[in-house]
């Protein structure tokens, strides 16, 4: 047998493989006798049909078969002896139909494609810069949580006379042509010109605006139109009250404090205050923490400056997912593949040097903080708590157990980025929530 490598390039090459009759054919003849011992041909007796017979029905099978599995097996050998890393699979080069002759043929030659890179190497010290954010949850925040949740959860009413912020339900039509839509309308949603149209009026009122009134994103964020129906909506339009709809904010007792977070969790204005700036903090901890991790992802894989084999792995997904995809779809989602992939492959590379590893009891814990989450404003509390080892077994053996390699790689990813922050010149900065809007926007 001979292997050879050709590198096409810094990350592709060529594996050539050659085999000989004495590489696979004392595996074909010891197959061949085993065959023999145990095959039904008509006319013989079970285990009793000469082996040249056997030969001539089963033999060229087991010889692809043996042949096969001394490729897989060789170059699986050969590949763990090489310094760089395979990345996908090593593709065979298809052949012509014809090009190989099973029946007289002695020598074998095989070609695969495969991608790589050489090594990863990310060096950690105080070169490499960045920023742990920090949200501060102010009054202003607080202060509009408490009053969306009011209006949430306030009572709904249906008042004589329209107000501001009210919605109006009724019928709206075009005045030239057949175009009509009933629907509700939220006077918070459009401007205040227009919505003085709307306010201190009743039922069976009839309002008339024109559609340079309306403003092109009003369309659909109130008006509730398609992108079609709003580039075509022009000239007057009228609307005809069917009812006025109206939510009172709730009053700040104990029935709305049970409501948010569950009986008797808290029983003052003062404790729900303070609950509901914990709650917002302890929610926007886990959105600054996600970004700051995927600010160092970028700044860890631009310094790694990996260069991946794009064709070669463009061919593998289209190949690994035949019937599945099309080279358009892959073209389309590669980008993005291709980003995680250098993610994952400096993330295990980190791991190795240093050491870092994801064990099980990391990934029960996770996932009982993941399920916490989840069931948060449920109030199941204790309940949940009792039956919580039930809840993580049937997580973490759904979809055929891929659900616990996520975690696990989820864990590994957490732990890493820990390491990495302790290493950098890492600065925190505290800000607001409109500057992590701008941040998130860019």
């Amino acid at each position: 047998m001979e292997i050879t490598l050709d590198k096409h390039s810094a990350n592709q090459a060529s594996i050539k493989i050659t085999l000989n009759e004495a590489d696979y054919q004392p595996k074909v003849d010891a197959k061949l006798k085993d065959y023999a011992k145990k095959a039904a041909i008509r006319g013989f007796r079970p285990g009793k049909a000469p082996v040249s017979m056997v030969k001539n029905i089963y033999g060229t099978s087991i010889l692809v078969d043996e042949i096969n599995a001394i490729l897989g097996e060789s170059l699986n050998n050969y590949l763990k002896e090489q310094t760089f890393r395979i990345l996908g699979e090593p593709l065979p080069v298809e052949k012509a139909d014809n090009s190989i002759d099973w029946k007289t043929q002695k020598d074998f030659d095989f070609e695969y494609k495969i991608g790589f890179v050489d090594s990863v190497v990310v060096a950690l010290d105080k070169n490499t810069k960045g920023i742990k954010y920090t949200i501060k949850v102010d009054d202003k925040l607080i202060n509009e949580t408490i009053e969306n949740l009011k209006s949430q959860y306030g009572d709904s009413t249906n008042p004589e006379v329209s107000e501001a912020g009210d919605n109006i339900y009724g019928d709206m039509k075009a005045a030239e042509g057949d175009f009509s839509k009933t629907l509700s309308l939220p006077l918070s949603k459009i401007s205040k010109k227009l919505a003085s149209k709307f306010t201190g009026i009743s039922k069976d009122a009839v309002i008339e605006f024109d559609a340079k009134e309306v403003k092109k994103e009003e369309w659909s964020e109130a008006f509730g139109l398609t992108e079609e129906e709003s580039n075509e909506a022009k000239g007057t339009f009228t609307f005809t009250v069917k009812n006025i709809n109206r939510t009172e904010s709730a009053q700040l007792n104990q029935e709305f404090f049970d409501k948010i977070f569950g009986p008797g969790v808290v029983n003052s204005e003062e404790e729900f205050i303070t609950k509901v700036k914990e709650t917002l903090q302890g929610s926007y901890d886990r959105e600054s923490k996600v970004f700051t991790e995927e600010e160092l992802k970028k700044a860890l894989v631009e310094k790694a400056n990996l260069s991946l084999p794009d064709t070669f792995l463009k061919e593998w997904l289209l190949r690994a997912n035949e019937g599945k995809v099309t080279l358009a779809d892959v073209e389309n989602e590669y980008p993005l593949y291709a980003k995680q992939l250098t993610w994952s492959l400096i993330s295990n590379q980190i791991a190795k040097d240093n050491g870092i590893q994801a064990e099980h009891a990391d990934v029960i814990e996770k996932t009982k903080e993941m399920i916490r989450e989840q069931f948060a404003s449920s109030g199941l509390g204790a309940q949940l708590e009792a039956s919580m080892d039930m809840f993580v077994d049937n997580y973490l053996k759904g979809n055929e157990g891929q659900n616990y390699m996520n975690m696990l790689t989820s864990v590994q990813n957490e732990k890493v980025l820990s390491f990495v922050q302790e290493k950098i010149d890492l600065t925190e900065k505290t800000i607001s929530i409109d500057e992590f809007k701008e941040l998130l926007e860019k």
